[in-house]
């Protein structure tokens, strides 16, 4: 991997939710400070609902859009593009740093599959990131949306994609002590709302899964079905309750946690391109 790691800390420990994002029409990496503007303006009158304001310090939000070139897979997927939004209290002085109140970050980790045949015209970053209030997600996708005749989807991750997320994430060496492989259950059709969690020491999860890979570096459905029936396996010896009849909610890993919700938490960032690959998979399977 290239570039500067500082760079893509913002990612790590953080709850980031999800989005598909279909391509950009006209999108130009060389106006991005006037996309910046722009939006800064677009904020503005919806906070205050078509009253005339002054843009600039005194609303105390500040937007800024850049290109991180550190978050790409591959010389035909695009930049990741990055905007945030700041604030800044009349109570600080000029010299402060902002406090950043909201991050957004468009992505494409080994894109192909969409990028492949995409008119000159579109740009392909079909993952995006969340972090901060809804309300800004909200405003700042209705921008992109108009501006750019694209289209913002929830992206929700379905039990089978998390289970895959388990295996794939387990299998991987860790340099630290790594934390307990957890998976958290919800049982649908009762009374009262019952959940389940099951936490594995990661060495064991680890030693399961290598005797159920077969080969290193590929991993088939196959494979994912059985380690999950052997952690099933063990807890029904212990329980006497088939996990097999819950839904599966959520994972968490030392590389990643992942909610059905299309909350994800990266941990890890040794393998920070390996899961933004596996969300971008997933967004453009939604796209497509």
């Amino acid at each position: 991997e290239s570039g500067d790691p500082q760079k893509t800390a913002f990612l790590l420990r953080k709850a980031w939710s999800l989005y598909s994002v279909t391509p950009l029409y006209r999108f130009s990496r060389g106006r991005l400070k006037d996309y910046a503007r722009l939006l800064s303006a677009f904020i503005a009158a919806e906070k205050q609902k078509g009253l005339a304001v002054q843009v600039g310090d005194e609303l105390g939000i500040r937007v800024a859009v850049s290109s991180l070139p550190e978050l790409q897979g591959n010389e035909q997927d695009q930049a990741a593009v990055l905007v945030q939004l700041s604030l800044r209290s009349q109570a600080y002085p000029k010299n402060s740093e902002d406090q950043i109140v909201w991050s957004g970050c468009f992505c494409c980790m080994f894109g192909e599959d969409l990028s492949e045949n995409m008119p000159k015209d579109f740009t392909c970053l079909p993952l995006f990131l969340a972090s901060g209030p809804e309300s800004y997600t909200s405003i700042v996708g209705s921008w992109f949306q108009k501006t750019f005749d694209c289209s913002f989807r929830h992206l929700a991750i379905s039990p089978l994609s998390l289970s895959w997320m388990v295996a794939m994430w387990t299998g991987c060496k860790v340099d630290k002590a790594a934390s307990a492989v957890e998976l958290f259950f919800s049982v649908p059709c009762l009374p009262k709302p019952l959940d389940i969690s099951y936490a594995i020491h990661p060495e064991d999860a680890k030693a399961l899964w290598d005797t159920v890979q077969k080969t290193p570096g590929e991993i088939t459905q196959e494979e994912v079905n059985v380690f999950m029936d052997c952690l099933f396996s063990h807890f029904h010896r212990h329980f006497k309750i088939h996990l097999s009849a819950a839904r599966l909610v959520k994972v968490s890993t030392a590389i990643a946690s992942a909610h059905c919700d299309g909350i994800v938490k990266i941990l890890s960032s040794q393998y920070l391109s390996e899961v933004l690959m596996l969300l971008t998979e997933l967004a453009i399977s939604q796209i497509q």
